[in-house]
């Protein structure tokens, strides 16, 4: 095992050497590092001129040059400056954990820690600790602000965290303070001309490091953004309340996780487990009653127009559709099937008065007791629904009663929506005022937690649209199974701008899909749609929808489209109905961010493995090695692949399925079209 590798330098006099080796530091310059248990990654912290910075080298290169930290307190007493090292204390963790749920069932835990612990240089009393983790794959730091005899309330105005950058790296983003929330398509440009970008923020260094920012843990703090310093700086910006303040709370107060995952290839940031790692265990216990699983759905027909969310004549959400879709899941092997709009508030504008919602109230043309009991008796769950139009308030004030009723009837997981723009979500200040929020400020993530924590008291499975950003919290809480927190599927049904790009599914997985699953709704079947929305279709081929159900992770996966469709296609749709969603092992073949990836990923309950490879508008081929399967066994590959001539603009509906004999020794050509997928299942022969 390798320890912490920990190096002092001083400017002090040496008088004050033996001091200083004792962890009692004055203000003089000072330098300490840690180093990952491989050795290849080292942060080093400095305290210069009182104020502290820290740097991150990889191979002894430079990836973050110094940065500074501190925080900007809205009291006179400041977190940033006029600071000396009062103690040092480095450790060394290892373990290796279960998840019981997950894309790897086995986590190893492994980390050098330094915690740097520092006081007032001169003057008034403060105090403010730091604390470094040093991982193989990348590295996390976090503030923890202890109780103080000059406040015990705090409002930070600020956080002072910077990433300075060693070169203009190449970058993914989204822009952050948009009215429409994280769903935008991701621009690529070099660092110096990105603007406010939210987070997990991606780039690749000109010579090959791959690199992506983001948070961990966040927990009754505000969400991070990144702010565009100029000259490479990245400043952590944080969304505020509405009256300025970034964060409010009270000492001791612990910050998110800065995170940084480094690796060498792309594929290596989707293996990492960093951020999963800096969160704290199950907090659940028991949690057998936690089921991944696929589900159909009253869904996709809204969006193109066929049912309505709200009542009247075409209204989507009836007892009878409702056992419709009931029967096709039980005689097709599905878990669940999610009814929208099954409850008052839909009638009308709807994000706009989303505090006319009622979750308790069918209309009258859904039974929900008769439908909770007509599923239960075909072995389906009935998926609850959700969707509060931003009205946080209206919701809170019938969680603990919606969630009961959804107890009472065996609903197993619930989706929630938080459909609003801007800063559409609304409270009550203390002068009863009612001010108006972002969707990922703190007034938020309390929001989002407190949900979280309801459902799990009634021991329910979250699904969550509209969400704040996923920070690995489904470690400590694995009733949050998944979220959106991105442009899904349904921008292929309705977007101006014609729907998701060719290459949208191959940005995904290397920068949101980071944060945690996502809820991307795949398996549209009728890719052009041509009556229902003649101006919009699905920008892919048939097996490339059938691939994003192992490119995309999701523990609940949705299986999109309108039963007809399914039943018009049997033989790609067997590929739907087989593949899991709850994983052992997942293995990265290859990837290049905005073109091409392929994942394969091992069932957690059977010896099976699924392959998902899919392409941007390129066509490509691709050999990749088997030698993932078991030694000494043979394997039946079915496979689903591109037809001759597809392409996803003029023919997307081209397939062929087929069999072949492999092993770990077979060298399999795969055939993307452009715009294409391939899907494999490998079933070891008896």
């Amino acid at each position: 095992m390798t320890t912490v590798k920990m190096k002092f330098r001083s400017t002090c006099p040496a008088i004050f050497l033996l001091i200083f080796f004792l962890f009692t530091v004055q203000s003089c310059s000072t330098s300490t590092t840690v180093s990952s248990p491989d050795g290849t990654i080292t942060i080093n912290f400095e305290l210069k001129g009182g104020k502290p910075f820290y740097s991150v080298q990889k191979n002894g290169n430079p990836v973050i040059i110094p940065s500074a930290l501190g925080i900007k307190l809205s009291q006179k007493l400041q977190l940033d400056s006029n600071f000396k090292v009062v103690a040092l204390k480095q450790s060394v963790f290892d373990e290796t954990w279960t998840q019981p749920w997950g894309e790897q069932k086995e986590i190893r835990n492994h980390y050098n820690a330094l915690r740097v612990d520092l006081g007032a240089a001169s003057g008034e009393e403060k105090k403010l600790t730091i604390v470094f983790r040093a991982f193989n794959d990348g590295i996390g730091f976090r503030y923890i602000i202890p109780e103080q005899s000059a406040f015990s309330d705090i409002e930070i105005m600020d956080e002072l965290t910077e990433f300075n950058l060693a070169g203009d790296n190449k970058s993914w983003w989204i822009k952050a303070y948009q009215w429409n929330r994280y769903e935008y398509l991701y621009q690529t440009s070099p660092v110096s001309k990105i603007d406010t970008v939210h987070t997990p923020f991606t780039m690749q260094t000109d010579d090959g490091l791959f690199l992506s920012i983001h948070e961990a843990a966040l927990t009754d703090y505000s969400s991070m953004t990144l702010a565009n310093k100029g000259n490479l700086s990245l400043e952590a910006d944080l969304v505020p309340w509405s009256d300025g303040v970034k964060v409010r709370g009270s000492a001791p107060l612990k910050s998110p996780w800065r995170t940084i995952q480094i690796a060498g290839c792309a594929g290596d940031l989707i293996t990492s487990y960093l951020i999963l790692n800096l969160n704290e265990p199950n907090k659940l216990g028991d949690v057998s009653w936690v089921e991944p699983g696929k589900y159909v759905g009253i869904w996709w027909e809204m969006h193109l127009e066929k049912s309505t969310w709200s009542s009247g004549p075409r209204h989507g959400a009836t007892t009878k559709n409702a056992k419709k879709y009931i029967d096709f899941a039980a005689k097709n092997g599905f878990k669940g099937v999610l009814v929208e709009g099954w409850n008052l508030g839909w009638d009308g504008n709807w994000i706009e008065n989303g505090d006319k919602f009622n979750f308790t109230q069918p209309y009258k043309d859904f039974d929900i007791k008769e439908v909770a009991a007509y599923a239960a008796a075909k072995g389906v769950n009935l998926i609850g629904h959700h969707e509060t139009g931003g009205g946080v308030l209206n919701y809170e004030s019938q969680l603990e009663d919606a969630f009961a009723l959804y107890k009472s009837l065996g609903v197993k997981a619930v989706k929630t929506g938080y459909v609003n723009y801007g800063t559409g979500i609304k409270r009550i200040d203390q002068a009863g005022k009612v001010q108006g929020e972002w969707h990922h400020g703190q007034f938020m993530v309390r929001h989002y937690r407190h949900v979280v924590e309801v459902a799990a008291k009634n021991k329910i499975m979250l699904d969550v649209h509209e969400p704040i950003k996923a920070t690995g919290i489904r470690r400590t809480y694995p009733n949050m199974m998944t979220r959106e927190g991105a442009r899904g599927q349904e921008y292929n049904a309705w977007s101006p701008d014609g729907g998701n790009p060719p290459d949208y599914t191959t940005i995904l997985p290397f920068t949101r899909l980071l944060a945690g699953p996502m809820d991307f709704t795949p398996g549209i079947f009728d890719l052009l749609y041509e009556k229902a929305k003649p101006n919009n279709r699905v920008n892919t081929t048939l097996m490339k929808q059938l691939a994003l159900y192992v490119v995309i992770f999701s523990p609940l996966q949705m299986a999109a489209d309108l039963i007809e469709n399914y039943e018009a296609r049997p033989e790609p749709f067997q590929f739907i109905k087989d593949v899991p969603t709850d994983w052992e092992t997942t293995i990265v073949l290859n990837g290049a961010i905005g073109d091409y990836i392929t994942i394969v990923r091992k069932d957690r309950h059977s010896d099976d493995w699924y392959l998902g490879s899919i392409t941007d508008e390129e066509g490509r081929s691709f050999e990749v090695k088997l030698d993932f399967l078991e030694q000494n066994r043979n394997y039946t590959a079915e496979i689903y692949m591109d037809g001759a001539g597809a392409d996803w603009k003029t023919n997307p509906y081209a397939y062929e399925i087929s069999k072949q004999q492999v092993n770990r020794t077979t060298v399999l050509k795969l055939n993307l079209a452009p715009g294409g997928g391939q899907a494999i299942r490998f079933s070891p022969e008896k």
